[in-house]
């Protein structure tokens, strides 16, 4: 799941949940796909060899491996867009990693918090909230479906041990 609890070793009580967007393009991945694409676009330019077409074939192999580098780029750099959960005894804060933008944040007390799960009629399917300080906020809306429900009865179970 793209979420882990962890807790603070100087205070047990505390807790931390980290969420991201999944990435299936890993580093390596993203090194053999350009190797794997720039070998297969040599093959059109080897028949070429010697021809006036040589430089139109090539043009236009140049500027799909551009466009496919710089979509993988700008997409990389949304992923690391992330949501933070900070949970104590008196205080949940939720902050939205927003690259680029300032983090938004959103605070409440843990014993008034609630939690909501909207089957349909949200953005997404089980769009997953929580309500509190006269607020409600969206949580993992980039999660899916399935991990918004374990996570909202993992929050849940977090949340009722505090009370």
């Amino acid at each position: 799941m793209p979420y882990a609890w962890t807790t603070d070793p100087d205070d047990p009580t505390r807790r931390s949940l980290r969420l991201w967007p999944h990435r299936s393009l890993t580093p390596g991945g993203f090194v053999t796909f350009f190797a794997a694409s720039a070998l297969l676009l040599t093959l059109p330019i080897l028949a070429l060899l010697g021809q006036p077409a040589l430089w139109f074939v090539l043009a236009f192999a140049a500027l799909a491996l551009w466009g496919a580098w710089r979509a993988i780029i700008r997409n990389s750099a949304e992923a690391r867009r992330g949501e933070h959960l900070s949970l104590t005894r008196d205080r949940i804060t939720l902050t939205h990693d927003l690259k680029p933008g300032p983090p938004l944040i959103w605070e409440a007390n843990p014993y008034w918090v609630t939690i909501h799960i909207r089957p349909e009629g949200g953005p997404v399917a089980d769009y997953l909230t929580l309500k509190g300080n006269g607020r409600e906020v969206e949580l993992g809306a980039f999660l899916a479906p399935e991990e918004r429900r374990a996570l909202a009865d993992d929050l849940g179970d977090r949340l009722a041990a505090l009370r």
